[in-house]
């Protein structure tokens, strides 16, 4: 017999998980849909070096708040910053790795949705499910189910699916952009999340710093990189139209939402099981060819369609755990 106590946990865990899958999905596909549109409006168009920066300021800046709840104090949160960073200097430059990479992937991410339409993208940069995977196979030692390595081959073959609809578009004149160059962006991003992504949490499982903390960190040292790649990339530009050029209300929305993103997730997928994650990034799939019609005037071909189905049936199968066994059944039933 379930007790009240027990009861109300459990509803406290439903009503959290649907909270994330709405969360998810959303997040999955506003994002995509939003940086589409601010690459192909009229109008003044803003540098994406600087959005990138952008972001970092604004991931930075939240996650010290986060931190300082955490601490409760302000006394406490100067001590907690200076032990983690500045007495620790080898274990900050340790996140030297992924901030570089993530500023990297994120220019990448910007080039690739700007030469490839919002559901062609959102479901090509599903391939880091299998870039992570490979990284998790040789960094961290993990050994994936039979399931996994046939949810990664239909992957493989749905993405393939969709490039080649999107290559019979091209012949026929419909799309002007380079849709190789932003295939390779987004299959760049996606090898260069997979690695970041399994560094950072080899990173966090070896130390007992706290995720915003760690987070304080990458945004820190991101901020150099992304300075670096503005003048590198857009100098000449920079100076003779200015860091904020072609901001407005949008592209400051869509700083925040890239910036917002990432912690939304951080902090709600640890209630979604594997199957809720799943299903949110497919509902953002569909979110975003249905989108893709009517706001880009997007043509859903039959062998798109089954690219995405297969991308979909993938994510899925990935995700899926095993029934657990009476024994797992029982020890569940104690925790709770």
């Amino acid at each position: 017999m379930i007790k009240p106590q027990q009861n109300k946990y459990i509803k406290s865990s439903q009503a959290l998980k649907y909270i994330s899958l709405i969360t998810l999905t959303l997040q999955n596909a506003v994002v995509g849909l939003s940086m589409r549109y601010a690459r192909t409006r009229s109008g003044d168009m803003f540098l994406s070096s600087t959005a990138v920066v952008m972001a970092e300021v604004v991931k930075l800046v939240t996650c010290l708040v986060l931190v300082f709840i955490e601490e409760g104090n302000f006394l406490k949160f100067c001590n907690s910053l200076k032990l983690a960073i500045i007495k620790q200097p080898i274990d900050t430059l340790k996140v030297c790795v992924p901030s570089l990479l993530y500023i990297i992937q994120n220019n990448l991410l910007y080039i690739s949705v700007s030469n490839l339409d919002a559901a062609t993208y959102q479901v090509t940069y599903q391939l880091k499910i299998l870039t992570t995977a490979f990284f998790a196979v040789i960094i961290l030692r993990k050994s994936l189910r039979n399931t996994q390595w046939g949810a990664l081959v239909l992957l493989v073959i749905g993405i393939a699916l969709v490039q080649l609809a999107q290559s019979s578009d091209i012949s026929s004149g419909i799309v002007e952009q380079n849709r190789i160059l932003g295939f390779s962006a987004a299959l760049s991003a996606c090898f260069l999340s997979g690695f970041a992504g399994i560094y950072f949490e080899k990173i966090l499982k070896d130390s007992d710093v706290s995720l915003w903390m760690r987070n304080v960190q990458l945004s820190l040292l991101s901020l150099p990189f992304g300075i670096i790649t503005c003048f590198l990339r857009d100098g000449k530009i920079l100076q003779k139209q200015g860091f904020f050029f072609g901001y407005d209300l949008f592209i400051y929305y869509l700083v925040v939402l890239q910036a917002g993103g990432g912690l939304i997730v951080a902090m709600v997928v640890k209630y979604a099981d594997n199957i809720l994650k799943g299903f949110a990034t497919s509902l953002a799939i569909i979110i975003s060819c249905v989108a893709s019609i009517y706001l880009f005037d997007f043509n859903l071909t039959p062998k798109f369609s089954l690219g995405a189905v297969l991308v979909i049936c993938s994510i899925f199968l990935y995700g899926r755990q095993p029934k657990p066994t009476s024994i797992d059944k029982h020890s569940l039933i104690n925790k709770v």
